[in-house]
């Protein structure tokens, strides 16, 4: 008897000992999974979308070694009637109003500053559609009607296989991915988790087989699409998404703070939502697409570009919101409005019409409730009107 106890208690001791040494062992992925478990919680949602480096695997981009761009200080807006109310209920934590390029507006809500580097979400898709413009124009890839398999083989035989670069730039690729962000089992949390856990996001979009339409025929908003245009663009060029857009993108625009991007355990930057930038960034990055893809001298973006990706295009429904190379617009929206949009309160707003750019980050944790994205292109119209 007393020979079985001592082995019992030596396994048990052993047992702990293995759960210990594994717990150091793999203590980031648990910390990592941890937070993607408790990301939106509301007791820590503001501080988690300002420290996204402390939650999960980052790269950093160099802003760059050239002189800030300017962003004159203008007459300030009076407030229209109700933004106040507004600011509260969507819980917005950072907004910068340009008008003619000046600052007219700014401020920040739930503890946040100036300087805290804001998740973008979805905003990143926006960014990595100003880099394939411009890695198009420089010939990298030949036509947005080529195949992806053609620049990512590793996608043949996966439900993209058929699908061009322009179906996933216009989110009509057909491929069956379920974005229930209430749905533990949904495909955009075991994407979270697989970005947790250090796994590939490659791996990830190679798996996915399923499609519930033939590519082009079905507008469908299916987050993954955007990483299948970086590995595209990576395909394309033999180099990674952060060193590519630090060079066309980020380094020309002489942004206020690095940068920086979530990626998974590969290095692999987390393209359709990884993006950290401080808001007034997120302003300048909307204004040079208010001018034209312009910014300082210099065309960063092409034109054509600009004008192209910013207008409706992809199949979606008639009357509903409208949706071009990752670019979003109302459906009743007048020439030269568009915008950028993220989950939870992420937006860029362009009304080309008024010359105003809208930047706004929130912790919105009702932002899929019904009519919350009209409230918000509402609001953002009457401030353009305001001014």
């Amino acid at each position: 008897m007393r020979s079985l106890l001592k082995w019992t208690l030596r396994a048990v001791a052993m047992l702990i000992l293995a759960a210990v040494v594994i717990g150091i062992w793999k203590r980031e992925e648990i910390t990592r999974l941890m937070a993607v478990n408790s990301l939106f919680a509301e007791d820590r949602i503001v501080g988690n979308f300002s420290g996204m480096e402390r939650l999960f695997l980052t790269t950093p981009m160099a802003r760059g070694d050239g002189p800030v761009s300017p962003l004159p200080q203008g007459a300030q807006m009076t407030p229209p009637e109700g933004m106040e109310a507004w600011i509260a209920e969507r819980a917005v934590t950072a907004l910068v109003v340009l008008k003619d390029g000046e600052i007219r507006y700014e401020r920040y809500h739930h503890d946040t500053m100036p300087t805290d580097r804001r998740i973008s979400w979805s905003v990143a898709k926006s960014y990595l559609s100003a880099l394939m413009g411009i890695v198009l124009e420089e010939g990298a890839i030949d036509s947005l009607d080529d195949p992806v398999t053609q620049y990512v083989p590793a996608l043949e035989g996966s439900a993209y296989d058929g699908a061009s670069i322009l179906n996933v730039l216009q989110m009509a690729s057909g491929v069956t991915f379920n974005e229930d962000y209430l749905d533990f089992n949904s495909d955009i949390n075991r994407m979270g988790r697989v970005l947790a856990l250090g796994q590939s996001m490659d791996g990830f979009a190679a798996g996915l087989t399923e499609r519930f339409a033939e590519p082009g025929q079905q507008w469908q908003y299916v987050s993954i699409d955007t990483h299948v245009i970086g590995m595209v663009i990576r395909g394309a060029t033999g180099r990674s998404i952060p060193a590519l857009m630090q060079e066309k993108l980020i380094a020309p625009m002489g942004l206020e703070a690095d940068p920086l991007y979530v990626t998974d355990g590969f290095g692999t930057a987390f393209v359709l939502g990884g993006l950290n930038l401080m808001t007034r960034d997120y302003a300048r990055f909307g204004q040079m697409y208010l001018q034209m893809g312009e910014w300082n001298g210099q065309q960063i973006v092409p034109i054509d570009w600009v004008a192209a990706s910013t207008e409706p295009s992809a199949p979606t429904a008639a009357g509903a919101e409208q949706y071009g190379l990752q670019w979003w617009m109302a459906p009743d929206a007048p020439e030269g409005e568009f915008y950028a949009r993220g989950i939870y309160g992420q937006y860029i707003y362009v009304n080309r019409a008024r010359n105003v750019v809208i930047a706004a980050n929130g912790a919105d944790r009702n932002f899929r409730a019904a009519g919350a994205n009209d409230q918000m292109i509402a609001m953002f119209r009457r401030i353009a009107d305001a001014m």
